[in-house]
């Protein structure tokens, strides 16, 4: 790790000399004049044979030592060829490591793959191996729960807060889902996709393109309306009518979220959650404007 560390640190100071050199440096350098650092951003990073360099560093190309390396050889994408010294260590990022007989590393050899050792090739140190892929599968249950949580509050303060402010026409909400089971799954599908559909058809012309961006931009809320309505009708099916209205839907969407957590079998139950609660808003919706009393007709 120190190896490591060092290296990464030889590699950005020799960038930043490299970026602050005149042009004459870097020719001084390409003539490999002894205590030089030899930094090269593209391309090939060559010492011949009888060249003495300093702290060789190659960011991207490739690296071939004949020569002399009087420090470390930091390599970050480059395959790299040794049958001179290296009086260093040498660590190779994302490349071959190929050492000829005759080389001579009097460090460290820190690659992602283990390296080519010809016989009559030395090492002074040891030879290990840096992981440079990261292992994005460790962090997959990481982001799945993070996700899980992000859904789960979401959910949990937009149905308390839908519900508190139906108030004791919640139970309306739950009646359809009883009642009107067909209905509640056919608007619902409606819903789920044919929102989507018109908001895509109103951003082609130039009228609807707000009517269309604030669909799609309500998507996610309106989803969350359907998913914390199935919620509240399946724990309001589940506990008696006397039971706190909290503490049915706490219920409800406790099981919902739950189920979630089971891989495809949560994306399915949410599909479906959506789609029968979104449906039952609408039939609830109808219910309500269809038996409200007509208005008075103006004098």
């Amino acid at each position: 790790m120190i190896v490591v560390r060092r290296s990464i640190a030889v590699g950005f100071f020799g960038l930043l000399l490299f970026g602050l050199a005149t042009p004459a440096w870097a020719e001084d350098a390409q003539d490999g004049q002894a205590g030089d650092a030899f930094v090269v951003l593209s391309g090939p990073a060559d010492v011949p044979r009888g060249r003495l360099v300093g702290d060789l560093v190659v960011f991207h190309g490739s690296s071939t030592v004949d020569g002399t390396v009087n420090g470390s050889l930091t390599a970050f994408d480059a395959p790299v060829t040794i049958s001179g010294r290296v009086l260093g260590d040498v660590v190779v990022f994302n490349g071959r490591v190929e050492l000829a007989s005759g080389a001579n590393v009097t460090g460290d050899v820190v690659s992602q793959n283990d390296p080519i050792v010809a016989s009559g090739a030395t090492i002074g140190g040891t030879t290990r191996r840096v992981q440079t892929d990261v292992n994005w599968g460790a962090f997959g249950w990481v982001s799945a729960l993070a996700w899980w949580l992000a859904v789960s509050i979401s959910t949990l303060l937009i149905g308390l807060v839908l519900l508190w402010l139906v108030g004791p026409g919640a139970t309306r909400i739950v009646d359809a889902g009883r009642t009107r089971i067909g209905p509640s799954i056919g608007w619902g599908l409606l819903a789920f996709f044919g929102l989507p559909i018109l908001a895509i058809i109103a951003l082609v012309t130039i009228v609807g393109i707000p009517l269309g961006l604030g669909v799609l931009a309500a998507l996610a809320l309106i989803y969350t309306l359907g998913y914390t309505a199935t919620a509240w009708i399946v724990g309001r099916r589940i506990l008696r009518p006397s039971t706190p209205w909290a503490v049915a839907f706490l219920l409800g969407w406790g099981i919902l979220r739950g189920l979630a957590l089971i891989p495809v079998v949560g994306s399915l139950i949410w599909f479906a959650a959506v789609v029968f609660g979104l449906g039952a808003l609408a039939v609830t919706i109808w219910r309500a404007r269809s038996t409200s009393p007509a208005a008075p007709a103006p004098a």
